[in-house]
């Protein structure tokens, strides 16, 4: 029997399933299974998962389409292991994942972990540059499990996992943004521990361009009201920040146009820092120059989500009410 069950909700992924299924197919320890979850895609990858049949111990389903938590817990309900592996269909696993994982499990066991993750060299310049500013301690990137502690680590669904005791006391899943987050917030209140296990990150592609990262950092800012909502003490300083970088640019802009130009020498500042940050530590001059607009639609639109939904549903209390965010966090 798998030790470990790695489970992949999937949606018009492709070639996204074949590449984490190469790396799955490359690790030095095989102590797992892989169940591929596909939601109802139209584009379906099953004759991808059938090729690595002959490789891997995998399974693979097709249901209808319900959003990427009902598909995980579907897969948890098929799965052999005693222990659950989440990684995003866009993910590419390192040779020692599982070497590390088992090691570290071995040694210091946590009934939760999460990993970080890193840009792999093929990856785009823009996919890098996104990287940067999502992991970066200059955007709030330690929120993530970056080397500088930004506040108590949450794994995220790309790359964490929990045991069969956990989801027997707690459950899987709930279908709302941020829900690996809420399911993380649930582990720790109900008692089992968390620990970020840094070496035994994964490599993830994220949004190819930066349209669709800015789409996608809106939603996490609104969301994070919706976690207020549903756990008043969850809301920390450091989620506050890309709000106050929202106001704060709009005050020195504007200050730069009625009273001085100078006013907005700190934001320039910071952007020249996040340029010099990210050539240095990409190596590159063209990758820092995207991590400019990269950073900024990352707290921009992270910042005006949060600000949106604030007004919204706390200070007009409009929207989904604090009692329905309750009856969320119940299960009802």
């Amino acid at each position: 029997m798998p030790y470990f069950s790695v489970i992949i909700p999937v949606y018009n992924r492709v070639d996204e399933v074949r590449d984490l299924l190469e790396s799955l197919s490359a690790q030095t320890l095989r102590n797992f299974e892989v169940i591929i979850v596909e939601d109802g895609s139209t584009l379906p990858c099953k004759e991808v998962a059938d090729a690595y049949a002959d490789k891997l111990d995998i399974k693979y389903f097709h249901k209808p389409n319900e959003g990427r938590s009902i598909a995980r817990n579907f897969g948890i309900e098929h799965a052999s292991g005693e222990y659950f592996v989440f990684f995003d269909s866009d993910c590419v696993i390192p040779p020692r994942y599982f070497e590390i994982l088992t090691s570290e499990l071995g040694q210091n066991y946590a009934d939760c972990f999460g990993g970080p993750d890193a840009a792999h060299s093929s990856f785009s310049d823009v996919q890098k540059a996104i990287n940067f500013s999502m992991t970066s301690f200059l955007t709030t990137g330690g929120i993530r499990g970056g080397k500088i502690k930004l506040e108590k680590f949450v794994p995220r669904s790309f790359n964490m996992g929990y045991s069969r005791k956990v989801w027997e006391t707690v459950g899987g899943f709930r279908e709302m943004f941020s829900e690996d987050i809420d399911m993380s917030t649930r582990i720790r209140n109900a008692g089992f521990n968390i620990m970020l296990y840094r070496d035994a990150f994964v490599y993830h592609k994220r949004r190819v361009d930066l349209c669709k990262f800015c789409r996608q950092t809106y939603v996490f800012g609104m969301s994070r009201i919706t976690l207020k909502l549903l756990y008043p003490d969850s809301l920390k300083i450091v989620h506050c920040l890309p709000a106050a970088f929202v106001l704060g640019s709009l005050a020195m802009i504007l200050l730069a146009i009625f009273w001085t130009p100078w006013a907005i020498s700190p934001l320039v500042a910071y952007l020249l820092a996040i340029f010099l940050t990210a050539t240095i530590t990409c190596r590159s001059l063209k990758i820092g120059s995207l991590a400019i607009p990269a950073s900024i639609i990352q707290l921009g639109a992270y910042g005006t989500g949060f600000l949106k939904a604030w007004f919204m549903k706390i200070l007009l209390r409009r929207g989904r009410n604090i009692e329905e965010e309750i009856k969320i966090r119940k299960g009802k």
